[in-house]
């Protein structure tokens, strides 16, 4: 039987696809495009989930990364083990979750949803 993580949040425990479907929800909220949630349970130990989403410009790449940390924070008390800003590209690792926010042209040239996805895996928002 496949194990799902949870994670303790202001002493809820929330699943770690219930996690990606929040981060996803808040990209949307802000008009993030094309976004994407990957479960990658049983292909890598890095994470369960991979929300992935694009940005049109770079401005708009740190503030989706920055609207999504503040709403963990405030509404589930979640904090991000990590933060990795770039102008064209926002990684926020929440553990069983990881969020990757791109400019449009460096999604384009990276094309991590090609890396895992094996047909089944992938949920567009």
């Amino acid at each position: 039987m496949e194990q799902i993580k949870t994670l303790s949040l202001k002493g809820n425990n929330m699943p770690s696809n219930e996690l990606a479907q929040k981060i996803a929800e808040f990209i949307d909220e802000k008009k993030g495009k094309d976004i994407m949630i990957i479960d990658l349970k049983g292909k890598t130990v890095i994470a369960d989930y991979f929300v992935i989403a694009s940005a049109k410009s770079t401005i708009a790449v740190r503030a989706l990364a920055d609207y999504v940390d503040e709403k963990l924070s405030k509404e589930y008390g979640l904090e991000p083990r990590g933060r990795d800003i770039d102008p064209k590209w926002a990684a926020v690792d929440y553990g069983c979750v990881i969020l990757h926010v791109f400019h449009e042209e460096a999604r384009e040239f990276y094309k991590l949803e090609r890396l895992w996805d094996d047909g089944d895996n992938i949920t567009r928002i």
